[in-house]
């Protein structure tokens, strides 16, 4: 969430940081009412004092007259008057401000430079690690995950619903060894803390991460409940800290958790339904991490490399883009996504992104730092990234690494994960 100094300021910037990602011509109306509904609430709020000062005026002149022995009648009714108009005043006020709120909540962050203008067409290609294999003769992943017994589609669907997926066998042993590679390369390697956390949240953690209230629609709700189940461990991670105030020395501060993660994926039916590449729940290893505003940069690079570092100890070829302003997702200011290439279906398929969001979700969850003793507090800027959702990383595995004789040779460094060089 933006500062309201942003629009207030600053709104020639928030402008033309809405025009960048597309989305100016929707959120002007918003813009616009948020600049009015600011005016009156300065205006409110002034109002307000300039009652309290008369009414305090008023009672000190009724004390007065009420020690010589005065009238006082005409005196306190005006005072009682006071008293009604600023409680009016202020029952106006709080409804602008959480008009106000409400406002803010609907505009995205601003993208920071780097960033390409325009849609998902300008992205960039930064760079590439590996080469990806020939498509012709690779069958994809479902085929050879049903044909070896990894994969439980049918079961998936009867005892859940389309998008379930049941592993079975070396296919569940497989998910548990990557949960265990990844976590102790980030935790031995990377230096991170590892969490396990509860996946399901409260609204202000969805709120704080920015999960809602634009996403509403996309989230699992607990019946009966004020409760969600978490599309991602970033929602229970970053708000580990929520309403809290670190010592500088805390960063930067580093946080990895495994969870299961949950999507309805609303606005997405009908896409990638095959196999593994869209599922409506899904295992995850998910990094986090605070910074100070002006290590943010260097940070998302770091975070960046380290889930790249997962896919090279897979051997999965991949690439890295650098999303423009209007495919970045709308916490973000920039994103990389990590593309992993799947010869079995012949895509690019995004197992990570990596995010820095500077202070937009620190605003919404309060998370500030102390640089100095008795210095104000400011906010941490926060990011995250996926290393990796598994999902679409096996995937990957079983078309990458397939024989022609239907088995599926294990990566190196998986293998004493998974007990095994070969998966028949």
């Amino acid at each position: 969430m933006h500062d309201i100094r942003m629009v207030r300021e600053q709104a020639a910037a928030l402008r033309d940081g809405m025009r960048r990602r597309g989305a100016l011509e929707q959120l002007e109306p918003v813009i616009a009412r948020l600049e009015t509904l600011d005016r009156e609430r300065r205006q409110a709020i002034q109002a307000v004092e300039e009652k309290k000062a008369a009414r305090n005026a008023a009672s000190q002149d009724v004390g007065r007259k009420k020690k010589a022995g005065e009238d006082t009648t005409a005196l306190q009714a005006e005072t009682r008057a006071l008293g009604e108009e600023i409680a009016r005043i202020e029952a106006t006020l709080a409804e602008t401000e959480a008009a106000i709120q409400q406002g803010m909540f609907e505009i995205p962050n601003v993208t920071l430079p780097p960033v390409p203008e325009g849609d998902e067409t300008h992205n960039t290609v930064v760079r590439t690690w590996g080469t990806p294999r020939a498509a012709d003769g690779v069958k994809p992943h479902w085929e050879v995950g049903e044909a070896l017994g990894l994969l439980d589609l049918a079961r998936g669907a009867k005892i859940s619903g389309s998008g379930f997926i049941v592993f079975r066998g070396t296919g569940a042993r497989l998910v548990r060894a990557l949960m265990n590679l990844m976590l102790d390369l980030h935790t031995r390697e990377h230096g991170y803390e590892e969490l396990w956390v509860p996946v399901v949240v409260n609204r202000a953690s969805m709120i704080g991460t920015g999960q809602l209230p634009k996403f509403a629609e996309d989230m699992y709700t607990l019946v009966g409940d004020e409760g969600y189940l978490i599309p991602t461990a970033e929602v229970p991670v970053t708000n580990l800290h929520r309403e809290e105030i670190l010592d500088a020395s805390q960063l930067p501060k580093a946080m990895c958790a495994y969870t299961p993660c949950f999507r309805r994926e609303a606005g997405a039916a009908g896409k990638d339904t095959r196999g593994l590449l869209r599922v409506h729940e899904f295992d995850k290893v998910e990094l986090v991490r605070y910074c100070r505003p002006e290590d943010g940069a260097a940070q998302l690079e770091l975070l960046t490399g380290h889930a790249e570092r997962v896919l090279q100890l897979l051997g999965l070829p991949y690439r890295v883009l650098l999303l423009a302003a209007g495919d970045t997702g709308f916490n973000s200011a920039m994103t990389y996504d990590l593309e992993v290439f799947a010869p079995g279906v012949g895509k690019w398929l995004e197992v990570s992104s990596c995010s820095v969001f500077t202070d937009f979700q620190a605003r919404r969850a309060n998370i500030r730092f102390r640089a100095a003793p008795g210095e104000k507090p400011q906010f941490v800027y926060t990011l995250n990234g996926s290393a990796l959702a598994f999902p679409r990383v096996i995937a990957a595995l079983l078309e990458h690494y397939q024989q022609p004789d239907g088995s599926v040779l294990v990566p190196e460094a998986l293998r004493p994960y998974l007990g095994a060089d070969t998966i028949r």
